[in-house]
């Protein structure tokens, strides 16, 4: 049996709240499931609810609002002829494929590799925990990058300068999990958040427009805040917890961080190279009142901005192209071939996503057309306005809500596919708009990423724990990262509503309010 699988079992009847949460967790469908259940539900429901009369008002329409019977003949063949389209045409499918086919050129030759490691490498040791913390968040431009290079070489290089290797690999796991929401680089992660949004609040406006970077300020300012509060608890709490832990791994067994060898090195040197002459192309062509990239009135950051509209092609340019180049003059890429066989490796990590995308896109298609979301939205409203909460209230109360549930549901898409239907158009009727909703959603759900043991890739830095520390268990792992989760919720909370209270915009067009 081997040391993941003897971590599961072990872990299996572990008593107390932690083993209660893992046993209620794995008895949970998964999330494409759960969206298939929900569909049904909203089927049924819309059936039931469609012949009630509800004295409300449709705010689309200024009528009477009717929730639609989906199992009406009618209902049932129209939803079969937009299948299909429901799918290819959901937002978030075609700009988060798009931004992984440059993405997995870059990590196929070797790029993001050799980046990464050449930033450790220079790190001073006073400074090799925040520099940890740092490339764990910016590892989340390259998706599952940073849980299977960062995380293990946090415990590696912690280890090589002295320190006790679990605190590398617990602060590493804070940078690239729980910082998950924290970056200053665009990622998949931006695209993929704001379409489930837009989706959301189109229940209410089927106009409405959000862009595709619309938190990326407060991530910006996040960052800062996450290596911060990372570093402290690393080298204040966590660090000093484990003074007594022995290390008792196998040491032939222990991954080694090399050194880049000279292929590497000026494969890095030119890629950067590259980057930077395209970045200095785009500023060119950009700056001039008459741009191309500019909108009709000459605003760059407009939502029919070219600028604006073409985030996603950037984000695919910034990573393919120094790609392209490391692979070439490193030697990694011998010919075109392996660029489209990188291309090719990225779509293959993303074949669940698109599973459980299909679904999300059958469910929101259905919950809109019922008028289900609309009802649910303008009821809960009228209840938080009854309750007559301050907006700041509301939005603790979503963070809240999403770090618990996020216990349950590990997968950031299929949380946010649940609750921004829900959500989004609730708080837009209490005039809080979608980006600050969504920006509150972020918040909650990185905090808590670091002590589900349902999140996917826990079990995985549990087994690298276990290289060092044989003992390591899903409970070790989880207690380990508390503090870090406890820290961040809090204080990320705090942080939201101080930029909220300053009026600090949240990112490119958006606003604090609706409408």
């Amino acid at each position: 049996m081997s040391e993941q699988e003897k971590a599961k079992t072990n872990n299996a009847d572990m008593p107390g709240f932690l083993g209660a949460v893992e046993r209620i967790g794995n008895k949970l469908p998964d999330p494409a499931m759960l969206f298939v259940g929900l569909l049904f539900i909203v089927w049924v429901l819309s059936w039931l609810l469609s012949y009630v009369s509800f004295d409300l008002i449709d705010p689309r329409t200024s009528e009477s609002l009717v929730v639609k019977n989906l199992l009406a003949p009618s209902a049932i063949t129209e939803f079969l002829s937009v299948m299909v389209t429901n799918f290819s045409h959901f937002h978030p499918v075609g700009v988060v494929l798009v931004a992984m086919l440059g993405i997995g050129v870059a990590e196929h030759t070797g790029f993001i590799n050799a980046a990464i490691r050449s930033l450790l490498n220079v790190t001073p040791k006073s400074l090799l925990t925040p520099m940890v913390i740092l490339v764990g968040i910016v590892s989340h431009s390259a998706v599952d990058a940073g849980y299977v290079l960062v995380i293990p070489l946090g415990g590696v290089i912690f280890y090589a300068a002295g320190r006790h290797p679990l605190a590398g690999i617990a602060c590493a796991f804070a940078g690239v999990s729980g910082g998950f929401s924290a970056n200053f680089v665009p990622s998949s992660l931006d695209p993929l958040l704001q379409g489930l949004t837009q989706e959301g609040a189109r229940i209410l406006d089927a106009g409405i427009e959000l862009n595709t970077l619309n938190n990326y300020f407060f991530t910006t300012a996040s960052s800062l805040l996450i290596v911060s509060l990372g570093w402290y608890i690393t080298d204040k709490i966590v660090e000093p917890r484990l003074a007594g832990t022995a290390v008792d791994g196998d040491a032939a067994d222990l991954p080694e961080m090399h050194d880049l060898a000279d292929n590497e090195r000026k494969g890095l040197r030119w890629s950067l190279v590259a980057m930077v002459i395209g970045l200095i192309i785009l500023f060119v062509t950009a700056f001039p009142a008459g741009s191309a990239w500019r909108s009709p009135a000459g605003n760059i950051t407009a939502f029919d901005a070219p600028m604006m509209r073409s985030i996603v092609a950037l984000i695919f340019l910034l990573f393919l192209v120094p790609g392209v180049v490391f692979g070439i003059v490193s030697g990694s890429m011998k010919s075109s071939r392996d660029m489209i066989e990188g291309m090719t490796h990225a779509m293959h990590s993303m074949a669940y996503y698109l599973v459980i995308m299909f679904f999300i896109a059958q469910f929101v298609y259905a919950f809109g057309q019922s008028n289900l979301g609309v009802l649910l939205a303008l009821e809960g409203a009228a209840f938080l306005r009854w309750l007559a909460m301050p907006a700041a209230v509301t939005i603790v109360g979503i963070v809240l809500l999403t770090a618990v549930v996020n216990i349950f549901v590990g997968s950031a898409s299929g949380k946010w596919g649940l609750l921004a239907p829900i959500f989004v158009p609730m708080l837009m009727s209490l005039g809080i708009s979608p980006d600050l909703t969504q920006a509150a959603y972020r918040v909650g759900d990185s905090s808590t990423n670091i002590i589900t043991p349902l999140m996917p890739y826990f079990p995985l830095v549990v087994v690298y724990c276990q290289r060092y520390v044989k003992s390591t268990g899903i409970g070790t792992l989880t207690a380990m990262m508390l503090p870090y989760s406890i820290w961040f919720l809090v204080a990320w909370t705090a942080f939201l509503l101080l930029y909220f209270w300053i009026g600090l915009p949240l990112g490119f067009q958006s606003s604090y309010t609706y409408p």
